[in-house]
């Protein structure tokens, strides 16, 4: 995973609330194995129309959301069936970081898992952020150490995260690196049977 300090980026607004792990990757697309190249399925079902052609009327679609980087959502975000390729989806996408109100626990994992930074905020600051992502070139950055989320317009909000996730995204690590930080105790743990 790539370290994460600080992020600013454009922000999308997809203003639906439980947005399960179907929609944000169907099924039928799960038969990689690899964890990238899952983004040109992201939102299958809402980006196109049946034709193939993409869904004008869909959020992410418009003009202004091309090279957004933070997604803002509502409610119970990520909730479904636990597949780890829903995070795998978004990134390879283009999120590094999604904001909710609340999401699903196992989406919630797999998002600092995957190193997306999973932002809980109150309804009244996704409304705020929902709304101002309808401008074009809208940006917010999010500074993990201080653990807030601001824009230019005078907007800031704290947010919580666990501190061994803190320390997992800052440092860039998923749990193999993690485990691999104890490699040298491992080793002589096992020379010692």
């Amino acid at each position: 995973m790539n370290p994460f300090t600080t992020h600013e980026g454009k922000v999308a607004g997809l203003n639906r609330a439980n947005v399960d792990t179907d929609q944000i990757i169907p099924k039928q697309f799960l038969k990689r194995i690899e964890r990238s190249g899952f983004g040109q399925f992201a939102f299958f079902d809402w980006r196109y129309n049946r034709d193939g052609s993409l869904n004008p009327d869909f959020e992410l679609n418009q003009p202004h959301n091309e090279g957004t980087s933070i997604l803002v959502s509502h409610e119970n975000f990520g909730c479904g069936s636990s597949r780890e390729h829903a995070p795998w989806a978004l990134l390879d996408y283009g999120y590094k970081v999604v904001v909710a109100p609340s999401f699903a626990d196992i989406f919630y994992q797999n998002c600092l898992k995957n190193g997306i930074v999973p932002i809980p905020l109150t309804v009244e600051e996704t409304e705020y952020l929902l709304e101002e992502s309808k401008n074009a070139d809208y940006a917010c950055t999010v500074d993990l150490e201080q653990q807030t989320i601001y824009d230019n317009k005078g907007f800031k909000a704290a947010f919580d995260i666990d501190s061994h996730w803190k320390k997992m995204l800052i440092n860039g690590w998923d749990e193999i690196d993690h485990t691999l930080l104890l490699e040298e105790k491992i080793s002589a743990f096992e020379e010692s049977r």
